[in-house]
């Protein structure tokens, strides 16, 4: 019985195992309750202590049974060649003395790429990774990390084809590496628009939908020099983390610190530029491993492919028929990309099916049977009517938590951990914005049932909700709540196996003639998605939902429960639907 490890040190802290073929997935995040498991200083390791026991768990294996165990690296490099042992040894000292021995290194841009190509089930691609810096380029290079790679990618092979390296600038005290970091670029100009209190690249995206580009296009085209073979320059400082250098566009001095000085009019039209400047730029590097490679179709990984706005049309810029998005671009993905690289080139295993979700974490454990929080009641044993009750409920303009099955891998909830919402009313996006305390431009995603997509969208969207799409023009206004300013959604496609909402889907469908819902992470403000049946409970209560299910026990408010009409009749049972 075969089985790898795939391990992050990092922040978004992980691990995946694959076990007999069957895959298993979970960020630290979710059992520490720090949003991407990020600690203060820079270049802190963090051992992924939970999701790796609870990996060995569920898969019924103890340390000794594992094959391989890979782990990106991501030290910088120093003046010689002896980094890599030494960082190996600091990480296999984190683990036991089975796994710490057996522990090789992997790129991290690599582990980033293997964690899309090797589930997209396409036989060639042209591989691009973006994010702000990654593995050490070697001591030849100084301090020098990935920060943009291309590869040619081949069921017998992987090759690297295309490397943003850093030039060398004149600086107050003599030569300056430059950094062409378009991650950091991204996030840089980001934190200058987005006030503090707003995750930052995620809010630049949704604010541009209601600026105006051509207000400072050139002054931010400026910013970005694309050179022939799909070179991008950046100039110091908007290529690191530095934000309180001043960066002066228009009539004002942009930095972290005078964010919210700005009117939101004028940090809008900013950020449409910052878009697509970065969406240009990006594709300027994709269409030239099109033309390298010959395929037609690009796997996309790394930070930056979280931008789905960029993504919805990515493929057609850059002269691919289709693109894939890794499920989960981030960091916790290279774990996922370590395992998948050992299963398929060190052990020569088939590679897996294509997924059509990622619920390859923990289930929620049961729902207590003490401990109700005020105000609200719960019925148990359902069975069969969960689904049609919640549908019911969802009908009626009320927001449901739904956890259901094992949990998302990755930074969407994809129907597992979720809050799940009629799509038709734009109150219900306000009232959604105000309880998660969100900005009120941020927009929420539909998830359609597959068959039904083409429909209600223009576009291809994915399971993992990676892409933005146009909505149709005659469909907008019956989902008025998860449209964006610009007519675009965050599209996630619901195929007929997904065991976490299809049911509900279809029910809510027969009850309502939409065959989509409103879907979004379940999560207090600044905390990861849920874990644990308990902690939705409190959640839900906390967030004020009208309903929550997990499993098939409903827990309703009372304002709901107590109604002559409600979900509950007098005796305290479920009336058939």
């Amino acid at each position: 019985m075969p089985a790898v490890l795939g391990l992050n040190f990092h922040h978004d802290t992980s691990a995946a195992l694959i076990v007999d073929g069957r895959l298993y997935a979970a960020e630290e995040e979710r059992w520490s309750g720090i949003k991407h498991h990020r600690h203060t200083h820079k270049g802190v390791l963090t051992n992924p202590t939970h999701s790796l026991a609870w990996c060995l768990d569920a898969a019924g294996i103890t340390p000794a049974d594992i094959d391989a165990v890979w782990t990106a690296s991501m030290r910088p490099a120093p003046a010689a060649g002896w980094w890599l042992g030494e960082e190996r040894e600091e990480l296999a000292a984190l683990l036991p003395a089975p796994l710490g021995d057996r522990l090789r290194l992997i790129s991290h841009h690599t582990a980033h790429i293997m964690a899309g190509y090797l589930l997209s089930g396409h036989h060639h691609a042209a591989g691009l990774v973006i994010d702000a810096g990654g593995s050490s380029l070697g001591a030849d290079f100084g301090p020098s990390r990935e920060r943009i790679t291309g590869y040619d990618l081949r069921p017998d092979r992987v090759d690297r084809i295309h490397q943003a390296m850093p030039t060398v600038a004149p600086g107050p005290t003599g030569p300056r590496r430059v950094h062409p970091s378009l991650g950091h670029f991204y996030r840089n100009l980001a934190m200058r628009i987005i006030p503090p209190g707003d995750e930052p690249e995620g809010s630049l995206m949704a604010l541009a939908a209601f600026g105006d580009p051509g207000r400072h296009r050139d002054d931010v085209r400026s910013l970005v020099r694309m050179d022939a073979d799909g070179e991008v320059r950046i100039p110091h400082p908007l290529g690191s983390a530095d934000t309180t250098t001043p960066l002066v566009i228009g009539d004002r001095a942009w930095t972290a610190d005078s964010a919210a000085d700005a009117t939101l009019t004028e940090r809008a039209d900013l950020a449409a530029a910052v878009q697509e400047v970065f969406a240009g730029a990006v594709t300027h590097v994709a269409r030239h491993l099109q033309r390298l490679t010959g395929a037609s179709t690009l796997v996309f990984s790394g930070g930056c492919a979280l931008n789905s706005h960029l993504n919805g049309h990515l493929a057609a810029d850059a002269g691919f028929e289709t693109l894939f998005v890794a499920p989960a671009p981030h960091d916790a993905g290279t774990a996922l990309g370590a395992a998948l690289y050992a299963w398929n080139y060190q052990l020569g295993q088939p590679r897996l099916a294509v997924p059509i979700d990622a619920g390859w974490g923990p289930e929620p454990g049961r729902f207590p049977t003490t401990g109700l929080p005020a105000g609200y009641q719960a019925i148990s044993h359902l069975g069969e009517r969960l689904e049609p009750t919640v549908a019911a409920l969802l009908a009626d303009r009320h927001i449901v938590g739904w956890v259901q099955g094992p949990m998302e891998f990755g930074p969407r909830a994809l129907g597992h951990r979720s809050i799940l919402a009629h799509p038709g009313d734009t109150s219900t996006r306000e009232r959604l914005n105000a309880l998660k305390q969100r900005a009120a431009y941020r927009p929420f995603a539909p998830a359609v049932l597959a068959e039904h997509a083409a429909d209600w969208f223009d576009g291809d969207g994915d399971p993992f909700m990676n892409r933005v799409v146009k909505v149709r023009p005659d469909r907008a206004g019956q989902m008025s709540a998860v449209v964006h300013h610009d007519g675009t959604a965050r599209l996630q496609v619901v195929e007929a196996h997904h065991q976490g909402m299809r049911r509900l889907l279809e029910d809510f469908h027969r009850r309502t003639d939409l065959p989509l819902l409103l879907n979004t992470s379940f999560n207090l403000k600044g905390t990861p998605i849920l874990r644990t049946a308990e902690q939705a409970m409190h959640a839900a209560a906390d967030l004020r939902l009208d309903a929550l299910a997990v499993g098939d026990t409903l827990l309703l408010a009372d304002h709901i429960a107590n109604t002559p009409n409600g979900p509950l009749n007098s005796a305290g049972e479920r009336p058939v639907s």
